[in-house]
């Protein structure tokens, strides 16, 4: 069902830039993560490692929410809030960690970069966002960028039925997630959404708790520090930055804007882990950055022919005008 499109919240001229530094640092933080995630899944298993994620992500969004005196968000806002933390925040992290763990690497990277593609469509189809030519156009490019991403960084072990299902059902939870959260953020701050998104991701991995505690017992301090960076950064600060800018967009630009991730995975797992990338990942990761910019551009747009009295728009009326199509 089509719903009436979310009214997008203009900023003044001033802070035009936060809504687009919001999502360079949620693209940066998402990208660290899967270092930090390859790091901590040698000690901790799936369930475990989203459950620790989910907890420190939690007591510091928490303890962010209670010093600003936020509350609690709009009544408004439960449905995706609830939506959100049961399919992006629980289902989506223990089966990405657990699907990662069937199939390589590169596999993984092309299957769960269906997501943003799922995001355009569902987001069209569920929030009547419009899908402009140079949206799917920059999707199209990045999408090709990230399979070739993948291909760079397929290992030589075969692929799971079950690994591809679970990465498949990841991108599933990630789209789905990304799409009930959208609404959610009309009633309710950035912050707000997802200090309760990620409680209730954390509740629905309390199942874990048993082993999560065994196996902490037994990891080494470097794999519990980057689980601890997993729920710091990648999770409250990156969810949050993602929220603010997702307020202040369609879900879909928002979706392609993380074909920049695979990218700067690339880059980082050349600075971190001294993983020389191949030229082929070169290759993609370039097609991956300029779908994004041909994603996120806008069409510039002149006076009318034959009414020369009509006057042109003004940048900042363009970019109003272009933000709720």
């Amino acid at each position: 069902m089509t719903t009436t499109p979310i009214p997008l919240p203009v900023s003044p001229p001033a802070h035009r830039w936060r809504a687009p530094a919001a999502a360079c640092t949620t693209v940066v933080l998402w990208a660290s993560s899967f270092v930090s995630i390859r790091s901590a899944g040698e000690a901790y298993s799936p369930g475990a490692l989203a459950l620790g994620r989910l907890l420190a992500g939690t007591l510091v969004l928490g303890v962010i929410l209670l010093v600003r005196r936020e509350g609690l968000p709009g009544r408004g806002a439960w449905p995706g809030i609830v939506s959100s933390g049961v399919l992006w925040f629980g289902l989506y992290m223990v089966v990405l960690n657990w699907g990662e763990q069937e199939v390589d690497a590169g596999t993984a990277a092309m299957l769960v970069n269906i997501g943003p593609i799922l995001i355009a469509l569902v987001g069209a189809r569920l929030l009547g966002e419009k899908l402009p030519r140079r949206l799917l156009l920059g999707m199209g490019v990045s999408f090709a960028g990230a399979v070739v991403v993948g291909l760079a960084m397929s290992g030589h072990g075969g692929s799971s039925v079950l690994g591809v299902a679970l990465c498949l059902l990841a991108a599933v939870a990630y789209a789905t997630g990304v799409v009930s959260q959208k609404p959610a953020l009309a009633h309710g701050s950035s912050l707000q959404i997802n200090t309760f998104g990620c409680l209730i991701g954390a509740v629905a991995c309390l199942p874990f708790t048993g082993v999560l505690v065994s196996e902490a017992a037994d990891a080494p301090l470097s794999a519990t520090l980057n689980m601890v960076y997993l729920g710091v950064f990648p999770t409250a600060l990156a969810f949050t930055t993602w929220g603010y800018a997702l307020a202040r967009t369609t879900a879909g630009r928002m979706g392609a804007t993380t074909y920049a991730v695979p990218a700067l995975v690339v880059a980082m797992a050349w600075v971190i882990l001294d993983e020389v990338p191949t030229l082929l990942g070169v290759v993609g990761g370039a097609l991956c950055l300029a779908g994004v910019a041909v994603s996120r551009s806008r069409q510039r747009t002149g006076p009318a022919h034959g009414n020369p009295s009509r006057p042109v728009e003004s940048r900042h009326d363009e970019e109003r005008r272009m933000e709720r199509t």
